[in-house]
């Protein structure tokens, strides 16, 4: 009897080790959707042995940005065709670890960046009392630190300062400057290559357009409209860190600032920026005829549209991620390695 229950278990534990190994061999490289995981703080981040990995801080309307670089160590001391990118809605630089590494190795030096507020950048500071001594321009104060909400006005701004430093780095080849976006940075690198001509080639994934639906009906305008007399009256104040107020999204709006957030308007302005919009082709939390493929329609001059088949919005960081980033690397290698 103990024979045969041994033989038993050994069967069972062969076919479970064959069954991983083969769901391994399979896809031995799809990393877990980056939303779920914990990531790690930038000083205790371990890159490969053949990556260059360094961190930076960014003055972003006197606002410390959190910025992480990769690099091959082979190419150090060469200035390189350069990739800038930021997550989403909620996201971090930290999410972005993967495809920043995957980006370096193909010969890229890469720049992911936390949004004020955000994973390891420093928040906006405001006052949350009058001064209590003056000395000029200096004075003592309690503040507050604003942290994890959503104002794409200020997350552009970040974009376009984060450019600004890059073009002060040696490694930077500063005539082949490429970005990238996912889901909402997806809308934002658009607008950005439409006022910033130093910008080459644009990766859009899974990106969201018009931010408008703040404004979609009476119960939205109303709410709208009251959240920013009030916090304009010092009525109410930013909202607390990481709410969800938009579904299951991290991180309330200031929807008085997404009333003005339409980059497909944009679109007609990027002419000397080729551009690649990789969206899934069942998006569940907006039409894509209404986001991308609209901005892909308007836009001039070189422009790819790629729908991967049968993913939802969050697929591209799961099932598709490896595809997503083949396709950034060849859209970059088409455009600024020439």
């Amino acid at each position: 009897m103990k024979q045969t229950f041994k033989l038993i278990l050994l069967t069972i534990l062969v076919i479970a080790w064959a069954v991983a190994a083969n769901a391994q061999q399979t896809n031995p490289t799809r990393p877990p959707d980056p939303a779920a995981q914990p990531q790690q703080a930038a000083p205790g981040f371990k890159p490969p042995d053949n990556i260059e990995f360094r961190t930076a801080k960014i003055i972003s309307e006197g606002v410390r940005i959190h910025a992480e670089m990769y690099s091959l160590k082979s190419l150090t001391g060469k200035p390189l065709p350069t990739v800038i990118q930021a997550h989403g809605w909620g996201g971090t630089a930290a999410n972005l670890r993967w495809d920043s590494l995957a980006l370096a190795n193909a010969g890229y030096l890469v720049i992911a960046f936390d949004y004020r507020g955000w994973g390891q950048s420093d928040g906006r500071i405001v006052l949350a009392a009058p001064p209590e001594k003056k000395d000029g321009r200096r004075f003592t104060a309690q503040v507050e630190e604003l942290r994890e909400y959503v104002d794409p006005m200020e997350q552009l701004t970040d974009w376009f300062t984060v450019i600004n430093w890059a073009m002060g780095e040696p490694a930077v080849d500063k005539q082949r400057i490429g970005i990238r976006g996912s889901s909402y940075s997806g809308g934002h690198v658009l607008f950005v290559a439409a006022r910033e001509p130093r910008v080459k080639a644009l990766v859009s994934q899974v990106g969201a357009f018009d931010s408008r639906w703040v404004m979609a009906d009476e119960e939205n305008r109303k709410l709208t409209y009251d959240e920013a007399t009030k916090r304009a009256r010092g009525e109410i104040g930013y909202p607390e860190p990481r709410a969800k107020a938009v579904g299951n999204l991290i991180g309330a709006p200031i929807r008085d600032k997404l009333i003005h957030y339409l980059p497909s308007d944009e679109a007609a302005k990027v002419k000397d920026c080729a551009a690649l919009f990789i969206v899934a082709e069942k998006e569940e939390l907006f039409d894509n005829k209404d986001h991308a493929k609209l901005a892909y329609d308007r836009m001039p001059g070189t422009k790819k549209y790629v729908s991967i088949p049968n993913i939802t919005h969050y697929g591209i960081y799961r099932e598709s991620r490896n595809e997503a980033i083949k396709l950034a690397i060849e859209w970059f290698d088409q455009h600024l390695k020439k």
